[in-house]
């Protein structure tokens, strides 16, 4: 058995900015926030991180009252969005997971930092959920290192036995190897995010693609035969 945990944006697919559009529509709609939140990083980040950051910009409390109010617009908001810009599925991603979905011997999961509502409207927009049996979500942790620990403690349980040479993570941002480092898992590194082919190289994955295309040609270093 093999485990593969894919992140969303930048590996999976290009939203076209529509989370963080729709969350400062959600800011704006709620509480009459409208100055930019210049400089923001989100690359790699959990959505708890990225949401507590807005805040503290806009000088909201975060308790639970104004965090639920967000989040609800923020939810509400987000297939607006999706459908206005123009996103899509990276190259080699549904090949790749139709391979995937004919192998008896593979666990197919999420390791995100997406909220686990938003992740799940991301993957439906793109009609792609169907391929994914769990996840590991940013809705409570800063850290993405926490959220592999939770993903693996989901392994540990439904699938006792595996491994952590046979989890692998799949994403295309530094944060991703260091998560799947922090759990003992291997990792695919994909430079169909804002990061190049070098600047992911110098952190070291086991394997290193540009794109997740023509699946057929590495898949077997992942998952070897026999």
């Amino acid at each position: 058995m093999y485990v593969l945990l894919f992140d969303i944006d930048g590996t999976l697919l290009s939203s076209g900015g529509a989370g963080q559009a729709a969350m400062e529509a959600a800011l704006l709609q709620e509480f009459g926030h409208d100055r930019p939140a210049t400089g923001l990083t989100t690359a790699g980040r959990t959505d708890y991180a990225i949401t507590s950051e807005l805040f503290a910009h806009y000088g909201l409390a975060l308790d639970e009252p104004t965090w639920r109010r967000f989040q609800e617009t923020y939810f509400e908001l987000l297939p607006s969005h999706l459908a206005g810009k123009s996103g899509l599925v990276l190259p080699g991603v549904l090949h790749l997971l139709e391979l995937l979905a004919a192998r008896e011997d593979v666990a197919v999961g999420l390791l995100t930092g997406n909220f686990e509502r938003g992740a799940w409207l991301k993957l439906k927009h793109f009609a792609i959920e169907h391929h994914f049996t769990f996840g590991s979500y940013g809705d409570h942790h800063s850290s993405r290192d926490d959220v592999a620990r939770q993903a693996l403690r989901h392994i540990q349980r439904e699938h006792p036995g595996v491994p952590v040479e046979r989890i692998w993570v799949i994403g295309d941002t530094p944060a991703d190897i260091q998560c799947a480092r922090a759990i003992g898992a291997k990792v695919l590194a994909v430079a169909t995010g804002l990061f190049t082919a070098a600047e992911l190289a110098a952190h070291q994955p086991d394997l290193l693609r540009d794109t997740l295309a023509n699946p057929e040609a590495w898949l077997p270093v992942m998952l070897p035969p026999g």
